[in-house]
């Protein structure tokens, strides 16, 4: 079963104190960068927290890790919640064919 999308929220940036929201159950999440809307990574998951915490995001391997937070790019990311990885994989999957059957008709 899967769940409705979350709201948009800002990624965070570490030393400002900010925390990760997000299921700790498979799903699927979505990063884009804020200022375009252009997507940044999109992946179904068994764990969404832990996914999004390890994310390498400007040239970073690890959210925990020290980066210069002037380098960083300015992204934003929503959550879906799943039953399983399996749903959160089917669910994923019409996802990207919906997307891609708009694009190749809007071409």
């Amino acid at each position: 079963m899967i769940s409705t999308w979350s709201e948009w929220k800002r990624y965070p940036r570490p030393g400002r104190g900010e925390n990760i929201e997000a299921p700790i159950s498979p799903g699927i999440y979505e990063v884009r960068y804020a200022g375009t809307g252009a997507l940044h990574s999109f992946e179904a998951v068994d764990n969404v927290a832990q996914a999004l915490a390890l994310l390498p995001v400007g040239g970073s391997r690890s959210w925990f890790s020290r980066r210069d937070p002037a380098k960083l790019p300015d992204l934003e990311y929503r959550t879906c919640a799943t039953s399983t990885k399996a749903d959160a994989k089917a669910a994923a999957q019409r996802m990207i064919g919906r997307r891609e059957a708009y694009l190749s008709g809007a071409a």
